[in-house]
C-alpha cells in the first residue's frame, strides 16, 4: 500500500468554485490556524533569544553601583531672577569641575588604578561601547599617536608609557561613573560602577573628596592672584599716601592759600582711607589663601550596595521574551506568506475552482485490519465484518452523488507518491461494496501496484491481460464479496496498461463495463512519477486529485489539475491526506 497510517475521519468540505479578486478579511479563526500551524516558530526564536539572554546573564561580570551626595553653595548676588540664573550656571560649572580630567586623574592616582592591571586592561561593557559610539568618544588609545610614541626617542618612551596608561586609566574610570544634578536642587550625586561594591565605594567617595580638594585649589589659586595684585596695589597705595602727606607737611609748614591746604588735606585723607582698605582686603585675601573654604561639602558618604545594578536580569528576561515572541511573530509570518504547501482545503477551492475538497485526518494508531489485508483474507467473508473506517463514509457518500450524475468510472490519483491514493481507492471500492452497488477496483498503477501486491500477489492474469483479451475479464477481476471484484495489475512489459487504455484499440472497454458495474475505481500511478494519468484520465467518468497536508505545494497540485484538463479530464474534487487531527477538527 502506498500509506501506512489509516484515516481517523473525513470532513468533505463543498467549496464553490469562486474566484474573487480581494483578499477576504481576516477572522479569529485565521488567526487561531495560524498560531496552531506556525507555534513552534515563534517558541523556537523566542526560547533562542531567551537562551542569548540567560548566556548573558550568566557570563557577564556583575556591576555594583555607589552613590555620593554633595551639597553646593552657590556664591550669588543680585536679584531673585538673576540669583536663579547665575544659581543654575554656577551648579552646572561645578558639574564639569567633577567631570575634568584633574579630578577623576587625582582619583586614578590617589586609589591607584593606573597600577591595577585588572582596572587598566578591562575591556569595555557593551552598554559602554554603545554610548561611546552615539557620543563619537573612544576609550581606546589612538592607534596613531602610539606608532608616534613608538617613533620617539628612545628616552621618552618610558615617559609617554606612563601617561597612555595613565590616560587609558581616566578614560575607563570616566566610563565608570555618572554625575548629575538631584531634580532643581543644590544637591549633584556622584555615582561610581564597578565590579565589587567595595570599589565602588572607594571611587565614588574619593571622587567627590578629589572634586573638593579641586574646588578648594581653585578658590586658593584665585585668592592667591587676587592677593598678589592687591599687595601691587597696596605698594602703589602706600607711595601715593607718602606723597600726599610729604606735599602736605611741606604746605603746612608755609601756609599761604587755605583753599590749597583744605584740598591737600583732603586728598592725603582719601589716600589714606583708600590705602586702608585696600589693606584689610589684601588681608582678608591672604587668609582665604591660608584657611580656604570650599563651596561644596559631603551630605551622605557612599555605602555598600546590597545589590548588583548591572545586569538587570528580569529586565534583560522580560526584553528578550519580547524580542524573541515579536521576532517570532514576524519569522512565522513571513514563513506563512511564503509558504506554498497545502494545509487548508480553500487554497485548492479558490485557486483550481473544484467543486468540493475533502480532507482526511490520520491516526498514529495503527490498525491491524487494513482494507487490502482484509480483502487477501477473507475473500468470501461477510461484509459485515469488514471494519468500516470512522468518517470515510462521509466521503464515499461524496462519491455517491457523483453517480448519480453518471459519474461511475472514476481515477483517483496522487500529486506525488506517497499520497495514500491506493488506499483511498480501496477504502472507497470497499465502501461502495458495502452499500450494495456492484463495484469494481482496478489497479492501474504501474509504477508502484500496491493493491496487487496486497491483494492479490499471486495473481497470475490481470489489467494487462485483459487489454488483450477481452473475454479474460471474468477469470482475472478477483471476487472479493459478492459485490466488489477486484482487477489486479498483471505483468507489465514495455507499455503500461493506461498509456494501451489512451489508443482506444484494447479490448476492455469501460462502456461494457458500466453495464455491469455501479462503481468503478481505478488507482493511477502519482502524476510527478509516471505520465500515466495524462493518458488514462480523458478516458475516464471523472478524476480525484489526492494532496498530502503540509508536503505538496498548491503549485505543483495546480499543475497536475490544469494538465488533467487540459487534455480532456474532469476533476471531480481534491483529497488533502495526511491532516493532523488539529486541522481536521
Amino acid at each position: 500500500m502506498t500509506s501506512s497510517t489509516i484515516f481517523s475521519g473525513v470532513s468533505p468540505i463543498s467549496l464553490p468554485a469562486a474566484a474573487t479578486g480581494g483578499n477576504s478579511p481576516l477572522t479569529l479563526r485565521d488567526m487561531l490556524f495560524f498560531l496552531r500551524m506556525r507555534w513552534r516558530w515563534i517558541v523556537a526564536t523566542t526560547f533562542v533569544f531567551l537562551a542569548m539572554a540567560g548566556i548573558y546573564v550568566l557570563s557577564a561580570e556583575p556591576t555594583f553601583v555607589a552613590s555620593t551626595q554633595l551639597v553646593i553653595f552657590p556664591q550669588v548676588s543680585g536679584t531673585e531672577a538673576q540669583r536663579s540664573f547665575a544659581e543654575d550656571a554656577f551648579i552646572e560649572g561645578q558639574l564639569e569641575i567633577a567631570r575634568s580630567s584633574d579630578v577623576i586623574g587625582e582619583t586614578v592616582r590617589a586609589l591607584g588604578l593606573d597600577t591595577d592591571p585588572g582596572f587598566v586592561d578591562q575591556a569595555p561593557s557593551l552598554q559602554d561601547r554603545a554610548k561611546n559610539w552615539l557620543m563619537g568618544i573612544s576609550s581606546e588609545s589612538d592607534p596613531e599617536s602610539q606608532e608616534a610614541v613608538g617613533t620617539g626617542p628612545r628616552q621618552a618612551q618610558p615617559q609617554a608609557e606612563d601617561d597612555r596608561i595613565q590616560d587609558r586609566a581616566i578614560a575607563t574610570l570616566l566610563n565608570m561613573i555618572g554625575i548629575r544634578r538631584v531634580g532643581s536642587s543644590t544637591i549633584i550625586e556622584i555615582s561610581a560602577a564597578a565590579s565589587t561594591p567595595q570599589r565602588a565605594v572607594d571611587i565614588a567617595d574619593m571622587l567627590a573628596r578629589q572634586y573638593i580638594q579641586k574646588n578648594i585649589a581653585m578658590k586658593a589659586n584665585a585668592s592667591r592672584q587676587y592677593s598678589e595684585w592687591l599687595a601691587r596695589f597696596v605698594s602703589e597705595q602706600q607711595r601715593g599716601l607718602a606723597e600726599a602727606a610729604s606735599a602736605l607737611a611741606s604746605f603746612t609748614s608755609n601756609p599761604r592759600d587755605q583753599f590749597k591746604l583744605a584740598e591737600l588735606q583732603s586728598a592725603t585723607d582719601a589716600r589714606r582711607t583708600l590705602y586702608e582698605n585696600t589693606l584689610n582686603q589684601l588681608t582678608e585675601a591672604r587668609q582665604r589663601i591660608t584657611y580656604p573654604v570650599s563651596d561644596a561639602t559631603i551630605v551622605s558618604q557612599a555605602t555598600l550596595p546590597l545589590s548588583k545594578a548591572r545586569p538587570r536580569s528580569a529586565l534583560i528576561i522580560a526584553f528578550a521574551s519580547a524580542v524573541g515572541l515579536g521576532v517570532g511573530l514576524a519569522l512565522a509570518m513571513i514563513r506563512h506568506a511564503g509558504d506554498r504547501r497545502i494545509i487548508r482545503p480553500h487554497q485548492i477551492a479558490e485557486s483550481g475552482g473544484l467543486p468540493f475538497v475533502t480532507l482526511l485526518a490520520t491516526s498514529r494508531r495503527i490498525r491491524n485490519s487494513h482494507p487490502a489485508r482484509f480483502l487477501a483474507a477473507g475473500a468470501g467473508s461477510s461484509t459485515a465484518a469488514y471494519p468500516v473506517i470512522p468518517g470515510m463514509a462521509e466521503l464515499s457518500a461524496t462519491v455517491v452523488g457523483l453517480r448519480r450524475k453518471r459519474r461511475v468510472v472514476i481515477g483517483i490519483v496522487a500529486v506525488n507518491p506517497g499520497g495514500g491514493a491506493s488506499t483511498i481507492a480501496c477504502e472507497l471500492a470497499v465502501l461502495s461494496s458495502i452499500s450494495g452497488a456492484h463495484t469494481l477496483l482496478i489497479d492501474a498503477a504501474a509504477q508502484k501496484s500496491s493493491l496487487s501486491k496486497s491483494i492479490a500477489p499471486h495473481s497470475s492474469t490481470g489489467l494487462v491481460d485483459v487489454l488483450e483479451n477481452g473475454e479474460l475479464i471474468q477469470t482475472a477481476a478477483l471476487a472479493l464479496t459478492p459485490t466488489l471484484r477486484f482487477l489486479p495489475l498483471g505483468k507489465v512489459e514495455a507499455v503500461t496498461p493506461a498509456i494501451r487504455l489512451s489508443s482506444r484499440r484494447t479490448q476492455l472497454s469501460f462502456a461494457e463495463l458500466k453495464k455491469e458495474f455501479d462503481a468503478i475505481f481505478v488507482d493511477i500511478s502519482a502524476f510527478s512519477a509516471s505520465p500515466d494519468a495524462n493518458a488514462i484520465a480523458p478516458e475516464l467518468d471523472g478524476v480525484l486529485v489526492v494532496t498530502s497536508h503540509g508536503r505538496t505545494s498548491i503549485d505543483d497540485t495546480m499543475r497536475v489539475i490544469d494538465t488533467l484538463r487540459n487534455v480532456g479530464a474532469e476533476i471531480l474534487g481534491a483529497i488533502i491526506n495526511h491532516a493532523p487531527k488539529r486541522i481536521e477538527s
